[in-house]
């Protein structure tokens, strides 16, 4: 039994003594070793309250007198840290950066995104004097696969004097990452509490009925099993004894009549459920911007009204305080009246398409108990402090930027921990809409599932390694990346290979033993077995490389064979239900597996490809096909015909078609026949000893190059990055077996976005000096911006402006191809296209127009862009202008057009925010 952590250091006491809470055992720990000097790293649920220990770190600085930086993943969160600090140590002792903003930066606490801070360590600002310790929340986020190696860079950057305190979601290999922070960053503690201070009841909603997920009948400390009155309620009640199949089909079929998604109650239906059980304040995850709008709609067109006057009057006052600064032409684009309503009636949507200041009053007054159901996209998940008392997900599947996805546990948990309110709820409760594709096994597998394992996704870019040659060399920045987490879990994965490997090698020098004893008994000459076993070797070997080559040839012929044919020709089926005569209906698709659509003798219709053709199909004759060939009697008509054209099918079995002598083959087995050793009796021992040691020889030979392969693929692909930084000439080798940064490299060193080369390769080569700002602007935006459709194209021969803008995008492109080409000889991962969708609407912008006309501009260029689209663009739009200002000669006509540029985009709904 462990004994609760009692509070001993002064500063913790001052620390606690000004809250109106006891803190919990492992808050103590974990500021406990804080105090005691050391690092620390704290897992534990969402909700049970890690952030004390950040704020501990922030009261620890000010009171020794250094300073802390408290970094986050996203702005939202930075936002809210800001003002939660102020009300602590008031404005003056509190700053903000997050890129686009910049408020006391030279406070002793700074709150910043984590590529604020990445980017300060690479300047080596002036800011980091006197840091003693930063606050990395949200630190999971490592394993992100766009941004996590930001934080990797962060904590092998800082000072070794600074403390690090990594905040984390529950990880299962915790120790794991602990040792790393440990080996790269000194003493660290570790923290791990995986008790929520509210338990969290599961649950699933099946029709109108709400059903506990788990069984409270056998809860005997081992796996919770599925409650199976749930399941016999889907089963029976719902889907019908036996039409599971029937049901799905059904559902299919309704879904593609309507285009929508069918969860058996309606979003209002589903918000007075809710409230009946005394669910709410609820968040709904729907993780679709249109899903949460839509929702919202419902719930407006219903007569749902979730508050009472006097609480309306309240979500009037903050509407309107943040509303102050909106222009008075913005409200109608911006749909006001539609959100203020649903705010009026207790329910609102929350999501990146949303203006900033909306969600931020959305948060606010679900915060008062004042928005009681929330529509939301999983942003809200991410450290944003918006606990409810239940949590509801529509759906297990989520869009990642490339593909619908199952969620992970991890994603699982996070979302659903946001259920139960500390202090205010006794529980907290999760609910799953029931749909034919979620099985409360699945659901039971997400809730009770404990292994959410961190992996890192750091990996070399252009900006990071100019950065890091600059600041410590080609060697050192080797050393550097072999101190990654990356690295080290690749090291720790390759023990188990090299533990394989070394049990290999032990195998292959004891069958050598066994053989060379064999030898000798045997009175064999050791050079005349070897030249007959590896010749028996070279047979096998050729013999499998020529079946290999014969069915890959076959396989292609029948390809080819079938891609040819065309609508009327009859071939004969070898394999397959449908052997027999059967004519084209409609030629193949290209592809590697062509497949026409025949008909065949017995009236079948589908599609054959080359698992049904032992060889190429010979066209047997041809058949008049009629032009409507999809109705029955069409089609009974056609196979009629077939029947009686006379065109006669292959009799017999069909066999493989030989394959041509292979003479070389031939030749080594005449070989074989003639050696010595041919003949030889009493040899099977031995011949059955050397293939065992070919066999290990093999795999000592695989595990090598796996283990080889798995320890350099971090150097291998940094290596190929500065070769392509060589081949620009942005490092140079300095004569002395050196490699530096070279004057244009300096330009690079200071772009920090996913396009870096592209962007700096355009400065370099000019073709975007003569731009007007607000065209400036528009080309800038052509590398940032990416249509949320994947059916636009934004060429730019459907860019509508003038003629310096289309050239200079023109130029853009042919830098665009340029580079690839060089990348692509490096066997570099290449630079995304240039996407005009936001050039027409931020050239208008920067021009002056009203928000009203530059939504417009994106509309008629084909893209429909939601107002927090619109603000988002935009202000990464004025981050890279910034860069590209500070990274060139201040009297250049580049900076001054940069510099106007992002003073014709900060303004209106997009300077008004702090997001």
């Amino acid at each position: 039994m462990t004994t609760r952590a009692e509070i001993t250091g002064p500063e913790l006491t001052a620390f606690t003594g000004r809250l109106d809470f006891a803190i919990d055992d492992f808050q103590i720990r974990g500021c406990t070793a804080l105090e005691d000097g050391l690092g620390v790293l704290v897992c534990a649920p969402t909700g049970a309250g890690k952030t004390i220990v950040g704020e501990f770190a922030v009261h620890l600085a000010l009171a020794q007198g250094g300073k802390c930086f408290y970094t986050t993943p996203i702005k939202a969160l930075s936002n809210q840290k800001y003002h939660d600090l102020i009300a602590v140590h008031g404005a003056e002792n509190v700053g903000l950066l997050t890129g686009d903003n910049s408020i006391n930066s030279s406070a002793p606490v700074v709150i910043m995104t984590t590529e604020v801070l990445r980017n300060m360590i690479y300047a080596d600002s002036p800011a980091l004097h006197g840091l003693s310790h930063v606050v990395m929340d949200e630190v999971h986020f490592l394993a992100d696969r766009f941004r996590g190696a930001v934080w990797e860079e962060v904590i092998l950057g800082l000072d070794p004097a600074v403390r690090v305190v990594s905040l984390s979601a529950t990880v299962s290999n915790a120790e794991e990452f602990a040792d790393w922070i440990t080996t790269v960053r000194g003493d660290t503690a570790v923290v791990v509490d995986e008790h929520r201070p509210v338990p969290l009841h599961q649950h699933m909603l099946v029709g109108n009925r709400m059903f506990e997920l788990f069984d409270r009948r056998r809860r005997d400390g081992g796996r919770p099993e599925v409650n199976p009155e749930l399941t016999r309620y889907i089963k029976h009640r719902v889907l019908g004894a036996d039409a599971v199949g029937t049901y799905r089909d059904r559902l299919a079929r309704e879904r593609g009549r309507r285009g929508t998604r069918t969860t058996g109650v309606s979003r209002p239906r589903l918000v007075s459920m809710l409230e009946n059980e005394g669910l709410l304040p609820a968040i709904t995850f729907i993780f679709s911007r249109a899903g949460c709008e839509g929702a919202l709609a419902q719930c407006l067109r219903s007569d749902l009204r979730l508050l009472d006057p006097d609480e309306v009057d309240q979500v009037d006052e903050v509407v309107e305080r943040h509303l102050t600064e909106l222009a008075p032409g913005d409200a109608d684009v911006l749909g006001v009246d539609a959100w203020r309503s649903g705010l009026r009636r207790g329910f609102a949507a929350h999501h990146a398409g949303m203006l900033p200041t909306f969600r931020q009053a959305v948060e606010e007054l679900f915060t008062l108990g004042l928005v009681k159901v929330v529509f939301a996209t999983e942003t809200l998940a991410l450290g944003i402090n918006m606990p409810a008392r239940s949590v509801v997900l529509e759906r297990l599947v989520k869009y990642n930027g490339e593909s619908h996805v199952d969620l992970t546990p991890g994603e699982y948990t996070q979302l659903t921990g946001r259920a139960g309110r500390r202090g205010i709820d006794v529980e907290g409760h999760a609910v799953v809409v029931w749909t034919p594709e979620v099985l409360p096994d699945r659901v039971a597998g997400l809730a009770g599932a404990r292994t959410f394992p961190l992996k890192s996704s750091f990996a070399p870019e252009y900006n990071m390694a100019m950065n890091l040659i600059d600041r410590l060399g080609l060697d050192g920045s080797r050393t550097l990346l072999r101190r990654s987490f990356a690295q080290f879990q690749t090291d720790r994965s390759v023990v188990g290979q090299a533990r394989q490997l070394d049990s290999a090698q032990r195998s292959l020098r004891k069958v050598d033993t066994e053989l060379d004893a064999a030898s000798t008994r045997h009175s064999l000459d050791p050079d005349v077995f070897a030249e007959y076993v590896d010749l028996r070797a070279a047979i096998k070997q050729r013999e499998r490389a020529q079946r290999f080559v014969r069915r890959l040839d076959g396989e292609q012929a029948v390809a080819e064979s079938l891609g040819a044919l065309t609508r009327g020709q009859v071939v004969s089926v070898q394999s397959g239900r449908h052997r027999g005569l059967a004519v084209v209906l409609d030629p193949a698709w290209k592809g590697a597996d062509p497949k026409p659509l025949v008909l065949s003798e017995d009236g079948w219709v589908g599609r054959i490809g080359s698992a049904e053709f032992v060889n190429p199909p010979d066209v047997l004759g041809d058949l008049r096909v009629p032009k409507d060939t999809r109705t029955r009697h069409a089609r009974r008509e056609i196979a009629a015909a077939l029947r009686k054209s006379g065109i006669e099918r292959p009799r017999g079995r069909v066999k493989k078609k030989a394959a041509p002598t292979d003479y070389e083959l031939e030749e080594m087995r005449g070989r074989l026949r003639r050696h010595p050793l041919h003949k030889a009796s009493g040899l099977d021992d031995l011949y059955r000893l050397a293939e065992r040691k070919a066999r290990v020889q093999r795999e000592v030979d695989s595990l090598r190059t796996a283990v080889q392969e798995r320890t350099s693929q971090l150097e291998n692909d940094f290596d190929a990055v500065v070769g392509v930084l060589l081949d620009l000439s942005y490092l140079e080798d300095d004569g002395e077996g050196s490699i530096r940064v070279t004057p244009t490299g300096a330009v690079l060193r200071r772009i920090y976005s996913e396009s870096d080369l592209l962007v700096a390769e355009c400065i370099r080569a000019g073709v975007w000096d003569r731009l007007s700002p607000p065209d400036l602007a528009a080309v800038v935006s052509a590398v940032l911006f990416q249509s949320r459709r994947d059916s636009y194209r934004g060429g730019v021969d459907s860019m509508p402006g003038n003629r310096a803008l289309r050239d200079a995008l023109t130029g853009t492109l042919e830098v665009w191809e340029a580079t690839n080409r060089v990348q692509e000889r490096h066997g570099v991962v290449q630079t995304r296209e240039p996407d005009t969708g936001f050039c027409a609407a931020v050239s208008a912008w920067a021009s002056g127009r009203s928000l009203r006309e530059a939504l417009l501009a994106a509309t008629e260029q084909g893209n429909l862009l939601s107002p927090g689209d619109f603000v988002r663009w935009n202000r990464q739009v004025i981050d890279l202008l910034e860069q590209i200002r500070g990274s060139v000669d201040p009297n250049a006509p580049l900076a001054g057009a940069a510099r106007r540029a992002v003073a014709g985009v900060r303004r209106g709904v997009v300077a008004s925010e702090l997001d």
